[in-house]
């Protein structure tokens, strides 16, 4: 497997974070920093973990002379 993004579980994490933040936006302004924050934060972290996880599985290999390392 090339990347993460060609994971379905990805994929569809992605389309769940999408549809919780398209869902918040309707919320209450007094909302933005409780539970619309906590919701998108919370929706945010399965693709994270995710991406974290198949970097475990799969990682890259680090070029000893790139000077970003």
């Amino acid at each position: 497997m090339a990347a993460f993004t060609e994971l379905n579980v990805w994929k569809m994490s992605m389309t769940l974070v999408e549809s919780v933040y398209a869902l918040t936006a309707a919320f209450p302004r007094e909302e933005l920093y409780g539970l619309t924050s906590q919701m998108r934060r919370a929706s945010a972290s399965s693709p994270s973990d995710i991406v974290g996880g198949y970097g475990l599985i799969h990682p890259v290999a680090i070029d000893p002379d790139d000077s970003r390392a």
